[in-house]
């Protein structure tokens, strides 16, 4: 119950929080000089969401990529890590 009230709280706050930030009024005077967004703006910015949507509806286009580096990275980790562990077991064993 306290865990339901608490997520229930955080939901409220947010969405009174966003009210306040988004649709609230412009107290500081330097913010209102401020415009929308140039043609140019957007279309600098429009690939950037466009390749945020697409690599978040298909990751595999970075990840079937990248995946034989990261293997061959985990590779290498793993055998540096065994070899490091047999060499501290040498040396707790006196060097023999």
């Amino acid at each position: 119950a306290v865990a339901a009230t608490g997520v229930i709280l955080s939901a409220a706050y947010a969405l009174w929080l966003y009210r306040r930030v988004v649709m609230g009024d412009l107290i500081k005077e330097s913010l209102k000089s401020i415009t929308d967004m140039t043609s140019r703006e957007r279309a600098i910015f429009a690939p950037l969401v466009v390749m945020t949507i697409l690599l978040g509806v298909y990751p595999s286009l970075v990840t079937d990529i990248i995946g034989p580096s990261v293997s061959a990275l985990l590779g290498s980790y793993d055998t540096a890590v065994a070899d490091f562990r047999a060499t501290a077991q040498v040396a707790a064993n006196g060097g023999h």
